[in-house]
């Protein structure tokens, strides 16, 4: 994009993505999605247009989840929808219970709701829950790390940029994991 080159927005989409440890021991995650047209949109289907701001989708999912990211409830609501029928597949999320938020999670969310089987934005906002799952449980996650005995840390090597075998935050934190180090370990 050119800076400075004049532009119109013409959609706006919000996530708002929180996590709570709550009073029974288990944990939250909430999600909303809230769309908006800046200008009046006639939606299929209907004989009026929607009016600016107001929203098209307006959608919270919450995850219930143990220290262990397995989730123990997944519900949803619509607050605003461009069909009655899209309220419906707040009843579909069933499947989500008993599945661990972690790796492979975005393609079984794919296989277990893609398509007609859900509503897409709930399916889209599932893959930033996880990542605010494992945002949210940080602290405990830093505290197995830097435990001299564990080898969780062992599996943040080369995870993202910052901790790249062979960049500083590595060599400064795991110097033994450091490409090149003498008592480097594969």
């Amino acid at each position: 994009m050119t800076v400075g080159t004049e532009r119109i927005e013409l959609h706006h989409r919000q996530i708002d993505i929180r996590f709570f440890r709550r009073a029974d021991g288990l944990y939250e995650v909430e999600g909303r999605l809230l769309d908006r047209k800046t200008e009046p949109f006639r939606r299929p289907l209907h004989d009026s247009d929607i009016p600016a701001g107001v929203p098209l989708h307006d959608i919270t999912v919450r995850l219930v989840v143990d220290e262990s990211s397995l989730v123990h409830d997944a519900t949803a609501s619509f607050s605003a929808s461009p069909f009655a029928l899209c309220r419906e597949a707040a009843l579909t999320l069933e499947p989500l219970k008993g599945l661990r938020v972690g790796a492979g999670w975005n393609k079984r969310i794919r296989e277990l709701l893609g398509g007609a089987a859900s509503c897409t934005h709930i399916a889209e906002l599932l893959g930033p829950m996880a990542t605010t799952i494992h945002q949210g449980f940080a602290p405990q996650r830093v505290a197995r790390m830097t435990n001299p005995e564990g080898d969780e840390y062992k599996s943040k090597v080369d995870s993202c940029y910052s901790y790249g075998r062979d960049r500083e935050v590595v060599a400064q934190l795991w110097p033994q994991l450091k490409r090149g180090s003498p008592k480097a370990e594969p």
